[in-house]
């Protein structure tokens, strides 16, 4: 898969809550060492998951999530780390780095599949610097959009009081 150049920034889970404004869960990236942040609209069941790992909630046997995280651990392989490679036409795009012995193998993956994962297997997670930039948000009536400019923390802060992860009991299973 094509790489979105500039240098690789770690990030890690921020938020996870619901627009209100489009009724779609996006989940909020921010950069470890920094401001900035990098929102993704999600489904209800890649929402799920990751509210579900983030408040530690374990069921007697294994989702989607966790079956993947066994198949990964059983085969004797690592998940070293997730990134977030591109966006294209609002759609994001991300790579699964899967370390075996010697061999790595990339897999193309959702963000949102792989952040679940990454969660699961204490695995870091990056993005690029040009994608960091490039998606910079805005947080007019429409929620916040990709790419309509930047985001002050004020705007960030107002924008994230008014995402409830209360919202997210009802996409439990």
């Amino acid at each position: 898969m094509a790489s979105t150049g500039g240098d690789l920034l770690q990030v890690r889970v921020a938020h996870l809550g619901l627009d209100r404004t489009t009724n779609t869960p996006v989940v909020i990236l921010q950069e470890q060492e920094g401001e900035r942040v990098l929102p993704i609209w999600i489904g209800p069941a890649e929402a799920s998951a990751i509210a579900m790992e983030l408040a530690g909630v374990k069921f007697s046997r294994p989702l989607t999530h966790d079956l993947l995280k066994q198949v990964i651990v059983g085969l004797g392989a690592e998940l070293r780390k997730v990134i977030i490679t591109q966006v294209k036409d609002n759609t994001y795009f991300a790579e699964l780095h899967i370390y075996r012995g010697d061999t790595v193998i990339q897999v193309d993956a959702r963000p949102s599949d792989s952040i679940a994962l990454a969660l699961r297997l204490k695995s870091p997670m990056f993005t690029s610097e040009t994608l960091l930039e490039l998606t910079s948000v805005d947080t007019g009536e429409g929620g916040i959009q990709p790419g309509a400019g930047p985001l002050d923390p004020d705007s960030l802060k107002s924008y994230l009081q008014n995402l409830d992860p209360e919202d997210f009991g009802k996409f439990t299973p």
